[in-house]
């Protein structure tokens, strides 16, 4: 008989199982740690950096074969794939506490290359030791340069800013101080800015003159407590952290691109001025993504403190209304750029702090890698690309530049070509603000002259296009935001320039009239090319506007190296275009002078602007109507020897709506219309009172809209009694 097997016998060879089952799996275990223990014991860095972290105070340099070795080998890993977090403590803690002296110390800071991120309790420590006293003064440079270039890896940094205020006390060394001033703008919130520490600032400034640290670090203690700080801070500061030499930039580099990583983004709130840049260099210039200011633990506690919202954790416009007053800013703020949640809390907040330290971060980012860099940006054009793509997008989601750009684009004008990232670097410079007419010759017209007579038709094209779009938003910006009775106002929200009506009317018209020059000598360069031509009529359709459309009270006539080559251009859109743009001007300067009669405050139109309107006028009904081309008094005048000599028939009358080189088409095409039968061609037959007025319908219904404007407001048509179409005066 078969043996059975009872529920309980069942059960406990299953528990049996699962224990052996168990005790098998703990054994592998026990058995691979113990294994990774020996391999990490037989591991000459491991053994190296147990050295260093055992190693006793007063231990000999001189002779330290075993220093030496270790050292060199340390040296080995941290240029080959750099150093760990605990690698870094290990070795940070060796070299400030100078166990064994300070002669390796430096030795020691400059082969401290992360491979990922720094420890910030290390960093806090090793700042600790900067206390003692016994450090040299240069080894203390070494340090804080060492905490500036790794600031963007430093996995936190609310420890940091605890200890702010021990930073703080070594400003009063001179050797430090451009350094100190610099980290402790990176760390600077709110709730450091202390009248007591003003006070030092001011003293230290009276000390060593108007330094730039010191006044950028004042500038930004005014940002957050402008009553604390009663100094004039001047509005155009250049950098105001010296961008120093580092050692460990190159190496830095090497080891990202050995190691196939980037730079983990920065875990502290502020600007990155030199190191923001330096990392931007290791990152091939990609915006770095949004993170939170501190790390995870000290986040839930300060979340459930004080309710902040970091910004990495909003996802939609809604959730960013609701806790608009609680939101943490990113942790590096170039990151603000590739957000649009982000670039609308900048939009809405208009949070000074942050716009200045996005500034400077950028703007120290765009100096190094286009203006300091040795061809890097240039052979990485399609970093640089994507890079000034997410700049312009972001400029137009806010509908206005950045301080630091505008800078940089002033300076990268007088070395660039014309053609390395000339969509962008012309879309950057359509975004620049108004600028004081004093300062436009040396900034904007002089370095774009030198481009502009020694490139390419197409860079000409897109130049008058980018100031095309310069003066639209200098206008727009008027129509908006300008203040009545001339009063100051400001360029932007986050400028202290300010200009009044009539300077900004100067700036317009310096402007208008650089185009102008630009325009009449590119025209003869290119031989009147309709392409430039018709990127310059629409540059003078926004100035012909100016009054009625953005409400400036200011009128500016095209000059005559304009206005000749569209009157006799060869392509009927040109001519009409011009037709529609004088007719434009007639329409303003009428308004201008109704508004005058009518009001005390209206704004007077010079004679001069009159008078050259009604020149211009007069030349083209009797170039267009009248038929009188080449007469005296006009300002396009021939010999009476050279027009013999060219045999042309009548040619008086070369040029009006019927024998013109851009209305011939039409001319023969209206003639064989009318009189399809004929044989030989008559042009002059339209010139008959009936064919005539059908001629001009005929045009107008061809689309020239700006044509039949000009006639219907500026030519009296008085049809003398016969076959002719009579002799028209301008109204």
């Amino acid at each position: 008989m078969a043996a059975t097997l009872s529920p309980s016998d069942l059960d406990q060879s299953s528990q049996s199982g699962h224990s052996v089952s168990s005790r098998s799996s703990n054994r592998s275990l026990r058995v691979a740690e113990k294994e990774r223990r020996k391999n990490e014991a037989e591991d000459p860095f491991v053994l190296a950096l147990k050295y260093f972290s055992d190693v006793e105070a007063g231990t000999p340099v001189i002779g330290n074969d075993e220093l030496d070795r270790n050292l060199v080998l340390v040296e080995k890993v941290a240029y080959s794939r750099g150093l760990s977090p605990e690698a870094i403590s290990v070795m940070l803690e060796f070299a400030m506490s100078l166990r064994m002296g300070s002669s390796p110390c430096v030795r020691v800071l400059k082969c401290l290359i992360p491979a990922t991120v720094v420890p910030q309790e290390a960093v806090v420590r090793a700042v600790v030791w900067l206390s003692v006293g016994k450090i040299p003064i240069s080894t203390q440079v070494l340090f804080i340069k060492w905490v500036l270039t790794v600031f963007d890896m430093i996995d936190a940094k609310d420890q940091l800013r605890s200890i702010y205020g021990f930073i703080f006390s070594f400003v009063t060394e001179e050797n430090l101080c451009p350094f100190i001033c610099h980290l402790l703008y990176l760390l600077t919130r709110k709730e450091s800015v202390r009248v007591f520490r003003v006070r030092k600032l001011l003293e230290l400034q009276s000390k060593l003159g108007r330094q730039p640290f010191l006044l950028h670090l004042l500038s930004l203690y005014k940002v957050f407590c402008p009553e604390l700080v009663t100094l004039s801070i001047p509005s155009r500061m250049r950098s105001g952290f010296k961008n120093h030499i580092s050692p460990w930039k190159s190496a830095l580099i090497a080891v990202q691109k050995r190691n196939g990583l980037q730079v983990a983004p920065s875990v502290g709130l502020t600007v990155k001025e030199k190191t923001g840049s330096r990392k931007r260099k290791h990152c091939q210039l990609e915006l770095p993504a949004l993170s939170s200011v501190v790390n995870k633990e000290a986040q839930a506690e300060r979340s459930s403190s004080r309710r902040v919202v970091p910004l990495v954790h909003i996802h939609s416009f809604p959730q960013l209304l609701e806790n608009i007053h609680r939101i943490e800013l990113p942790a590096q703020m170039g990151s603000l750029l590739g957000s649009s949640l982000a670039l609308q809390y900048l939009d809405c907040v208009q949070e000074e702090s942050a716009l200045l330290r996005l500034n400077f971060w950028l703007g120290c980012a765009l100096h190094e890698e286009f203006l300091c860099s040795d061809g890097g940006a240039v052979q990485n054009s399609e970093e640089a690309l994507q890079f000034l793509k997410d700049l312009l997008a972001a400029q137009h989601f806010l509908q206005e530049g950045f301080s630091s750009s505008d800078t940089f684009l002033y300076k990268f004008l007088n070395i660039w070509d014309g053609s390395l990232l000339r969509p962008q670097v012309l879309g950057l410079l359509s975004n620049i603000p108004v600028v004081p007419s004093s300062q436009m010759g040396r900034l904007l017209f002089e370095p774009l002259t030198q481009i502009f007579f020694t490139s390419s038709l197409f860079f000409k094209c897109g130049l008058m296009e980018s100031l095309n779009n310069m003066l639209l938003k200098w206008l727009t910006w008027h129509s908006v935001y300008a203040l009545e009775d001339d009063l100051d106002i400001s360029l932007n929200s986050h400028t202290s320039i300010n200009i009044t009506l009539s300077g900004f009317k100067d700036s317009v018209m310096e402007l208008v009239h650089f185009v102008g020059r630009l325009a009449s000598v590119g025209l003869q360069l290119e031989g009147c090319h309709s392409l430039l031509l018709s990127f310059v009529l629409d540059f003078y359709e926004t100035v012909c506007d100016t009054f009625l459309k953005f409400g400036l009270p200011l009128v500016v006539m095209p000059p005559p190296g304009v206005f000749y080559p569209a009157l006799l251009a060869t392509d009927p859109a040109s001519v009409d275009r011009l037709a529609y743009i004088m007719h434009r001007y007639k329409v303003n300067l009428t308004s201008a002078k109704s508004q005058e009669k009518l009001t005390e405050q209206a704004f007077h139109i010079s004679r001069q602007t009159f008078r050259e309107f009604n020149h211009y006028v007069v030349v083209m009904v009797n170039c267009l109507w009248n038929s009188k081309m080449f007469q005296p008094g006009v300002d396009v005048q021939l010999g009476e020897e050279l027009l013999l000599r060219s045999k042309v028939p009548q040619h008086w009358c070369r040029f009006d709506l019927i024998h013109h080189p851009a209305f011939m088409n039409y001319a023969v095409d209206f003639h064989q219309r009318c009189w399809p039968d004929r044989k030989d061609m008559d042009l002059s037959s339209i010139k008959h009172s009936k064919p005539w007025s059908w001629y001009l319908e005929y045009l107008f219904t061809q689309g020239f809209d700006g044509l039949r404007d000009f006639v219907q407001s500026n030519i009296s048509r008085q049809v003398i009694a016969g076959d002719g179409q009579g002799d028209s005066q301008p109204r």
